[in-house]
Parts: structure tokens; C-alpha cells; sequence
């Protein structure tokens, strides 16, 4: 879970200091840019920055979005399908 972050520190996070943040590695973020997944970022000026904001809003949408911690998501309690026909 990401750390609490005190009013007086900054509002913005560079990749390798989200990448702390949240627990993962800087290069992981990094993919996950260049392949525009994960939490959203932007250029100031020529670094990666990630909004603190936005990073905790990413996390709870990634467990809102996961069964495990969403039990409105589980399969296990989602009314049967009923089956199409195929046509051939």
C-alpha cells in the first residue's frame, strides 16, 4: 500500500521515487509507460513525473477492479450465462 505522504513534501514524484512508492521496480513503471499502462504520468520540463494524487487513485482502482478484494467481481457469484447457438 502506498505510504502517506506529509503535506510538506511535494506533490509530484519522479518515476524512480513513484517506483518506491508503490512498491515496484523503476523499470516496471517505465514499461508500463512506454506502453501507456499503469498509473498516469507527464513530462515537466525532460523528467517523468506521477501526480500523488493520481498514483492513489490507480491503486484504488486496481482493487476496486480485482475479484479478490471486489466480491461484486467474483465469478463465483455471477448468475450462469445462458449458451449461443453456433450457426454454421
Amino acid at each position: 500500500m502506498p505510504q502517506a505522504i506529509s503535506p510538506n513534501e511535494t506533490a509530484f514524484l519522479s518515476l524512480p521515487q513513484a517506483a518506491t512508492y508503490l512498491g515496484l521496480s523503476p523499470n516496471t513503471l517505465y514499461v508500463w509507460r512506454h506502453r501507456r499502462q499503469g498509473p498516469p504520468s507527464f513530462r515537466m520540463g525532460r523528467r517523468v513525473m506521477y501526480r500523488i494524487t493520481a498514483l492513489d487513485e490507480w491503486v484504488r482502482a486496481q482493487e476496486l477492479s480485482n475479484s479478490r478484494s471486489n466480491p461484486s467481481l467474483d465469478p463465483l457469484r455471477q448468475k450462469p450465462q445462458a449458451r449461443t447457438r453456433r450457426v454454421a
